[in-house]
């Protein structure tokens, strides 16, 4: 999942990336207000983690422009203003949740699951794809009662199909979400890594496979009818 973090401490912003990768997130950082805007409305985010007072513009702002721009990314305020008629405004102004400073990795961490979290697809973090189940916490992957060795890339762009489960997902797409922005991925790396998630979450077990190819389009996953 790809996250977006606003925050002009240098310190900060890169500890919470650090955090974020270790926990298989893929994490941009952006240090001013107005680059911050231009990246949100640019790239397609899974969430973004935005600082209240920055330069160029600052982050209520931001949060109004993405809002009015039609942009629904969950957008979690981290912030040293923590009165409750600052948090109230910043709830009032699109946000939907917001972190006070200072703060703990776990509860930014838990946070960012939980904005993430779709009620209809999971439960207590439990993606599930007909007998396909992925444990987005102890990083647990599932076929009915078996249980799949993934690499960390395997285990993240699983992930990103499964959040998305019914719909087409372009191979743009998936650099964009699963990698890191300055990597260097070719259209072939992303035909490797599904064929090697076909052998471990298809080809072992009977019936239908759950990944398939829309040639010239991109990779779904679902459970045929």
């Amino acid at each position: 999942m790809k996250i977006l973090v606003i925050e002009d401490e240098r310190k900060i912003g890169g500890a919470i990336a650090r955090g974020l990768k270790q926990e298989k997130f893929v994490v941009e950082v952006c240090d001013n207000g107005e680059v911050g805007l231009a990246a949100a409305i640019g790239d397609e985010y899974d969430a973004i983690i935005l600082d209240r007072m920055l330069p160029g513009m600052d982050g209520m702002e931001i949060c109004r422009k993405l809002r009015d721009a039609g942009i629904k990314t969950p957008i979690l305020f981290l912030t040293a203003k923590g009165e409750i008629k600052n948090r109230v405004e910043g709830l009032n102004a699109g946000a939907d949740d917001y972190l006070i400073k200072p703060f703990s990795f776990e509860e930014l961490l838990a946070r960012m699951r939980a904005l993430l979290r779709r009620p209809t697809e999971t439960v207590n973090n439990i993606l599930k794809v007909g007998d396909l189940t992925l444990d987005t916490v102890n990083y647990d992957a599932r076929r009915g009662k078996k249980r799949i060795k993934l690499t960390n890339t395997e285990f993240s762009l699983l992930e990103y199909l499964m959040r998305n489960a019914g719909r087409v997902i372009s191979k743009d797409k998936i650099i964009g979400h699963v990698w890191d922005f300055d990597a260097d991925i070719l259209p072939n790396t992303v035909e490797a890594y599904i064929g090697s998630l076909r052998r471990k979450i298809d080809k072992p077990f009977p019936g239908k496979s759950l990944i398939q190819t829309l040639r010239g389009f991109g990779y779904k996953i679902e459970e045929e009818k």
